[in-house]
């Protein structure tokens, strides 16, 4: 997940009072109110090439041009790129923030820009990004497209294309921290583009441990190096670098519902799966079990806030709740929005620092912000006409080269 940094006090003049007996106290600054410094929220457009790249702090925009309209967007694993997939025109951009981190602290690299590197894979539409490596799974052929962080500003440089011996269907991967791949395999079992097996390959694309575990249908994956996990029909499919495979059942009020959807988290080997239909569930890799966070069928959509600690759900009521995931339990709730129909085509989206939420507003080309600390306390901020996804970019610190 993103790292947090956070601010590191220094007590000299505590030190000289102990020292001289003094009874004066020293006044310590308190926490800012703002977002923290080095946080960036990218939106994209629906129905133009707009795309904004919100300051939290200042509420002020800056604006770009990507080469297509309603693409999706990913932020890489250390922060400062954005990932820009425009999936029916087979075409990959990335985004620099222009921030960087250095330990202790971020820095400014360079202006926020466009970076030269490309994907031309066939249909990409998975993106993953993992230390300094950014992959995408490409549904037109099967195939795993991966680059280096280093190369994006290299002119005319291009994601390279590995050979997965796969066919086209609606794929994902994870990598390892040992650099295989989970890869997903489609063997024609099920009708449809949605694959049934999981096959663990190099960097080569050759196969280093074959499917264990036929599905009847594969969509939604997370990673966290140590083993891959996938949602299927038949249950959340598991994927260690052994190459064994594991099915975590799915709880017994499921019925035909299954978790489509499968979210990293900072807590050690605990993922979030959603589905529209039940809900989102904490799944344990260690034990095997789920674990209901929140369970409704009125849900918009469920997020893991940017540091990986929380679960963040919003419902078509308006209403959002936070969970805390190392203890499963809710530690706010309210109504930060008007009442929104299940019906919408386009509905708000939300994402999180630790500090705030953010929510795209379609109808009025806003973004929303939100304080966690107090939901009464909001902003709006102009960003274009028909906002439709977002990503945030950089680190949660305010610690800036010195």
């Amino acid at each position: 997940m993103k790292k947090t940094l956070f601010r590191k006090l220094v007590f000299p003049v505590a030190v000289l009072a102990l020292a001289s007996c003094s009874d004066e106290e020293e006044i310590l600054p308190l926490p800012s109110e703002s977002e923290y410094k080095f946080i960036r929220i990218l939106v994209n457009d629906e129905l133009t090439t707009d795309l904004s790249l919100v300051d939290p702090v200042n509420l002020s925009t800056e604006s770009f041009q990507a080469l297509y309209p309603k693409s999706t967007v990913y932020g890489t694993q250390a922060g400062r790129y954005g990932a820009v997939l425009h999936r029916a025109n087979n075409l990959v951009q990335y985004f620099d923030s222009g921030f960087e981190v250095h330990g202790d602290h971020a820095d400014v690299a360079g202006v926020a820009k466009f970076g030269a590197l490309i994907g031309d894979g066939s249909l990409p539409t998975h993106f993953k990004s993992k230390g300094e490596e950014v992959m995408t799974f490409n549904d037109g052929d099967g195939t795993l497209s991966t680059a280096k962080e280093s190369d994006m500003h290299t002119a005319g440089a291009k994601m390279k294309t590995i050979n997965t011996r796969n066919t086209a269907h609606h794929g994902a991967m994870a990598k390892f921290d040992i650099g295989s791949y989970a890869i997903t395999e489609k063997d024609g079992s099920v009708a449809g583009t949605l694959p049934e097996r999981v096959k663990i390959i190099d960097a080569s694309g050759t196969t280093l441990f074959a499917s264990t575990i036929q599905t009847k249908g594969i969509h939604g994956n997370a990673g966290n190096g140590k083993v891959a996990l996938f949602g299927s029909v038949d249950g959340v499919l598991m994927v260690e670098p052994t190459g064994k495979q594991t099915l975590i059942p799915h709880p017994a009020n499921f019925g035909t519902a299954w978790l489509g959807s499968i979210y990293e988290t900072s807590v050690e080997n605990k993922f979030v799966g959603y589905t529209g239909a039940m809900g989102a569930y904490l799944i344990d890799a260690t034990t095997k079990a789920m674990t209901p966070i929140v369970e409704s069928a009125d849900l918009i959509q469920v997020k893991i806030d940017y540091a990986g600690n929380n679960l963040v759900a919003l419902f078509h009521s308006g209403e959002v709740r936070i969970y805390d995931l190392a203890t499963n339990k809710m530690t706010k709730s309210g109504s930060i929005l008007q009442s929104v129909a299940k019906d919408e085509t386009q509905k708000p989206q939300i994402e999180a620092t630790s500090k705030f939420l953010y929510i795209t507003q379609p109808k009025s080309g806003e973004l929303l912000q939100v304080s966690i600390a107090d939901f009464s306390k909001t902003n709006k901020i102009k960003v274009s006409a028909t906002p439709y996804r977002m990503t945030i970019l950089g680190v949660e610190t305010d610690e800036g080269h010195e």
